[in-house]
């Protein structure tokens, strides 16, 4: 069998790349063509056709900038739906992107799966009626959005799946073969008298450079502990370093789920990493700077559908973790915020464990690549 995955972004190459590993026990033949990250492509046995690095532009500013590229892999990616004509087209998140593709795919009788749909229950809610028309199956991973769609659309028999969370079986598999405290201290070189912070200013350059400020200017106020950085898929070092400004802070270069258990908290900003850092029991002040204008924050108001923006607290329908969004994302803020996390017998710190717990039993045990690889198969090829 021929898949065809398309992930635009660091997250959806680690998703991807699961799911083609479950994909091949039902399929030991499975030929896969991408659009992916290094993830994917060790996964694959073969390149991208447009790598990551290509696709994750954020803003407005940064597509326009780009909008040849965008271009470019759009026309690719047709082009090779058309030519190779393969049994499945797996759609991972990347909306806007992947909706263009997948409805070329449906006028071609090509089955479109969706392997964690866009979170437009939080915006653009229309899209969910676009995203039942085109696809087969849609894998939902959070227990409430099946009850969205179908209040959205009309739903068929079978249509949608709740596969589980796909970043409970990943960053479980990964602490599994987490380091000890000390041998993480002696690989990269940490002393072990000052208790670590992770900061995780985001993956693509505009965020990273307005949250890492204030990140830093956080970290400032806590000198007795250290702050490292959990460094960004295809952000290199040198990028990093430039907004240290002299401050002696390295860029740790491992998966989240190695380096969050080590860390007595962290500042992390909106998006998987929020519950990446939950599911390892590493209390965290959420981040999203971006303009941090007043304005922005009203307009964002209007916008969203939902309470809160972090994965954590949509999941408990709570706020377990602190937001500090736009305007509301300063070094005073974050640092009253933090300060109340990094004493182990604090309150607040063992509340947001309690909601970890929580969390996890929201999410149930279902593991999410395996669920989807099996209906993928037993889809395209019915009766094996």
């Amino acid at each position: 069998m021929r898949y065809f995955l398309i992930a635009g972004e660091a997250s959806g190459d680690l998703h991807g790349a699961a799911l083609m590993r479950e994909l091949r026990k039902h399929d030991a033949d499975a030929l896969f063509m991408f659009f992916g990250g290094d993830k994917m492509a060790a996964e694959a046995r073969n390149a991208p056709i447009a790598h990551i690095r290509d696709m994750a532009f954020m803003g407005f500013s940064a597509v326009l900038r780009n909008i040849g590229v965008i271009r470019r892999n759009m026309s690719m990616a047709k082009k090779e739906l058309r030519a190779s004509h393969p049994d499945a087209l797996v759609l991972i998140d990347y909306p806007s992107f992947n909706m263009e593709v997948g409805k070329t795919a449906a006028k071609l009788g090509i089955p479109v799966f969706y392997y964690i749909p866009p979170k437009v229950w939080a915006w653009k809610q229309w899209r969910a009626r676009t995203i039942l028309k085109l696809c087969t199956k849609v894998f939902t991973i959070f227990p409430f959005e099946n009850d969205f769609y179908r209040r959205m659309g009309e739903v068929r028999e079978g249509q949608l799946v709740y596969a589980g969370n796909p970043s409970v079986e990943e960053t479980d598999r990964e602490r599994t073969t987490a380091m000890t405290h000390e041998d993480f201290l002696m690989k990269y070189r940490l002393r072990p008298n000052r208790p670590l912070v992770a900061l995780l200013p985001g993956s693509r350059r505009g965020e990273i450079m307005a949250n890492l400020k204030v990140m830093l200017e956080t970290m400032d106020r806590f000198t007795q502990y250290k702050g490292v950085i959990i460094g960004a898929p295809g952000i290199e070092d040198e990028f990093y370093n430039r907004l240290l400004d002299g401050r002696e802070i390295p860029v740790l270069r491992d998966e989240a789920a190695h380096i969050f258990p080590h860390c007595r908290g962290a500042l992390v900003t909106s998006g998987t990493a929020t519950l990446e850092a939950a599911l390892c029991n590493t209390p965290q002040v959420a981040f999203y700077r971006s303009n941090g204008s007043k304005a922005a924050y009203k307009i964002m108001e209007k916008i969203l559908k939902v309470k809160f923006v972090t994965l954590p607290n949509l999941i408990a329908d709570r706020e377990i973790i602190p937001e500090l969004l736009l305007h509301n994302c300063t070094a005073d803020r974050a640092s009253e915020e933090l300060a109340k996390l990094l004493r182990l017998d604090a309150p607040a710190r063992e509340a947001q464990l309690e909601g970890f717990k929580e969390i996890r039993r929201i999410l149930g045990p279902k593991n999410a690549p395996e669920t989807a690889a099996s209906e993928i198969f037993r889809t395209i090829h019915p009766g094996v």
